[in-house]
């Protein structure tokens, strides 16, 4: 399903990042980093209905020729973003929204970690095994 999940913190810097080709991991950052942008903009839009501001789901931020990237946003301000292969045209839209909200429990689960840090990179192997499951199922 994706090739690239990415956690980036509220002060936008990475927490967690993984690609499955791993030869071209700096594009994938740099898809991610780009994204970021699209992620404020849609945060930030000015004249949003009070229900719209509590809806964690960004949806598409972007195509690109290759990759689709996908946002969502908890509400503390941090961003995950999903890369998915554009050749992947069964995947839907409440198909992604399922793959954002298994990672924000997952997420969760590390944040409620006594002995983790908020700030600092994920390191905890349950976290990194429901990221690969997801990145997994695409092939």
């Amino acid at each position: 399903m994706a090739v690239c999940i990415a956690v980036i913190a509220k002060e936008n810097y990475p927490l967690y990042i993984r690609s499955v080709p791993t030869q071209g991991e700096l594009k994938f950052h740099y898809t991610v980093h780009t994204s970021l942008d699209v992620v404020e903009e849609k945060i930030s839009g000015v004249g949003k209905a009070l229900a719209d501001q509590r809806e964690l789901y960004l949806g598409l931020l972007y195509p690109t020729e290759d990759y689709k990237v996908y946002g969502y946003v908890t509400n503390s301000k941090v961003k995950f973003v999903i890369v998915v292969d554009s050749s992947n045209t069964s995947l839907r839209d409440n198909e992604i929204r399922s793959m954002f909200r298994k990672l924000h429990n997952s997420f969760t689960d590390v944040m409620c970690n006594p002995f983790y840090n908020p700030g600092d990179p994920i390191q905890s192997k349950a976290f990194d095994s429901i990221v690969s499951t997801m990145m997994v199922q695409a092939f």
